[in-house]
């Protein structure tokens, strides 16, 4: 991360594929939706378990992530997403939706954007996804995520 305080240059958005963050921009929401659906092609349980409503809110989040990620491919960074991720891991916590769902999203934007970016411009899409996932990855082992528990362990924890 680049501090101008600090005597590093800032963050340029032009040190990347600002043509390529332009692209994932004006086809967004046809990728959040194309995310949404591998998402949920992968696990037929997806949709059961988030429903109706959850599904939209996730397609607009989707969206949101597609104009972080632009972001990250423009600056050749991977701190937009990755922050960003590290921010929002607790409203998923309190939607009750589990953080390996959105890691599945975060895979379903991996699949959509191969569409749009040649194989150039998916290095820094994939670093700021994989920096993203791994943030998701250590919020998921914190208390309180809405997964399925080990039930030999929740039976220790509730003392009988």
């Amino acid at each position: 991360m680049t501090h101008p305080s600090l005597g590093l240059p800032p963050s340029s958005l032009t040190t990347g594929f600002p043509e390529a963050a332009d692209r994932l921009r004006t086809q967004g929401r046809r990728l959040a939706t194309r995310a949404v659906e591998v998402a949920a092609n992968e696990d037929p349980t997806y949709a059961d378990r988030i429903g109706e409503a959850g599904l939209r809110n996730l397609l607009e989040d989707a969206r949101v992530f597609i104009d972080r990620l632009a972001l990250c491919v423009a600056g050749d960074d991977s701190h937009w997403l990755r922050e960003f991720a590290d921010q929002t891991a607790t409203v998923y916590r309190r939607r009750g939706i589990s953080l390996d769902d959105v890691i599945k999203l975060f895979e379903g934007i991996r699949a959509s954007v191969r569409s749009v970016l040649t194989a150039e411009e998916l290095a820094p899409a994939d670093a700021a996804l994989d920096a993203s996932i791994e943030v998701f990855r250590f919020h998921r082992r914190l208390a309180g995520d809405a997964r399925k528990r080990n039930p030999i362990i929740a039976a220790i924890y509730k003392g009988g």
